[in-house]
């Protein structure tokens, strides 16, 4: 049976203030109001409530058959209730269907797995409270920021009670495996589910692509390739095709008028024609794993960002490196001196999108970099963040 676990990635930070030199000691605002309105505005009005109501109905029309999972920040958590609380109430809306997994990560969205392994811990905490508070659910699984994975991540993840951990499926890290199968971390605690990033893609990055060579993407042609994965169907084992990708797939990257609401809405029917395949959750694995899971070692970090599945999306520059190792220095001055004061600002610093917009990668990369950026080049984005660094620093 193949499993079909849709994994969505419901995110926005807060982005930082055009924060000048001259700004710094004149108490101006670090995160820009008026811009985080609007993207949240626009997107809610563009994914989160129809891609909300689309799924709704799904649920309902398919008698439970239909499931999905979504990883929700706390920062666009909060920022739903300042600035679109009815986004808020639509998920609460699919939280009631029992039909959806919330799944835990970090609060902030944060890196802090690569420096600051107790604040990793209590992001992690105050992320799992989050959820349970909104959603009366008590997530068991968990994903770390960007899918930044590695072997003792799990380890943090057991600590907070997580059962099942996800991660890319980069071919260094299977080698000859395929992700379509459970696997287990490298204690053997935690169940592991791997991305399969191909098909993934093809919905959330390929689906408009008019050059792409598949073009367009029809429900049937991208169940008849899930059909035909090369698939030893008589071994009668369960697995697991791990479509993961940003919420914002639906209306925001890929428009209305491409189809994708079209494609979700038909994908449903479609899978039920399927005997041997059906949807699934990411923790549904603890009862449906029916052979015993090989040991997956992950020594090196992966994520799901860029062409190498690697950490040089947000760290591979000067200007990541420095703003990140000057935020760690600062944010740990800041608990040092008990700072409570200074620390949720702190932390919103902490996002991985902010060092992200200082990537100064080139071609297919160096695109995706520039669309979801809202400055003008990268070392703009460095300055900003910089200076308000440097203004935290003088508040401290």
């Amino acid at each position: 049976m193949i499993n079909i676990v849709f994994y969505f990635q419901v995110h926005q930070p807060y982005r930082v203030n055009n924060f000048n030199v001259l700004d710094i000691g004149e108490n101006k605002d670090y995160f820009d109001g008026a811009l985080n309105r609007e993207i949240i505005q626009k997107v809610a009005n563009k994914c989160y409530l129809p891609a909300n109501s689309l799924i709704l109905d799904l649920i309902d029309k398919y008698e439970g058959k239909f499931k999905v999972s979504y990883s929700i920040t706390g920062v666009v958590i909060e920022q739903f209730k300042k600035y679109a609380p009815e986004v808020l109430d639509s998920f609460k809306q699919l939280a009631k269907t029992n039909c959806v997994e919330f799944l835990g990560e970090t609060y902030y969205h944060s890196l802090s797995y690569l420096y600051d392994r107790d604040e990793f811990q209590t992001q992690i905490d105050m992320h799992k409270k989050l959820i349970q508070k909104e959603f009366g659910f008590n997530p068991i699984t968990f994903r770390n920021t960007e899918l930044i994975y590695q072997d003792n991540i799990s380890d943090f993840a057991k600590e907070e009670g997580y059962k099942v951990i996800l991660a890319e499926g980069a071919k260094r890290v299977l080698d000859w495996r395929s992700p379509l199968y459970a696997y287990k971390d490298y204690r053997r605690n935690l169940f592991l589910l791997l991305k399969y990033y191909s098909l993934s893609d093809d919905i959330a990055f390929r689906f408009s692509d008019r050059s792409w060579p598949e073009y367009p993407l029809t429900v049937d042609k991208f169940l008849n390739w899930v059909n035909n994965l090369g698939l030893d169907k008589e071994e009668g084992k369960n697995l697991f095709l791990n479509l993961f990708m940003d919420y914002e797939t639906f209306g925001e990257h890929q428009w209305e008028e491409t189809g994708i609401f079209n494609f979700l809405k038909k994908l449903p029917e479609k899978v039920m024609t399927y005997k041997n395949m059906r949807f699934s959750w990411p923790s549904d694995v603890l009862n449906l794993c029916n052979y015993e899971p090989e040991t997956l070692f992950v020594k090196e970090p992966v994520s799901w960002a860029d062409q190498e599945r690697d950490l040089s999306a947000w760290m591979e520059n000067s200007m990541q490196q420095n703003a990140l190792e000057t935020y760690h220095y600062l944010l740990d001055k800041i608990k040092k001196n008990k700072r409570d004061d200074l620390l949720e600002a702190a932390r919103k610093l902490s996002t991985s999108d902010h060092f992200y917009y200082m990537s100064t990668k080139y071609f297919q990369d160096g695109d995706v970099h520039k669309y979801f950026s809202p400055y003008k080049s990268p070392e703009l984005s460095y300055i900003y963040y910089i200076n308000v660094l440097t203004d935290l620093e003088e508040r401290l």
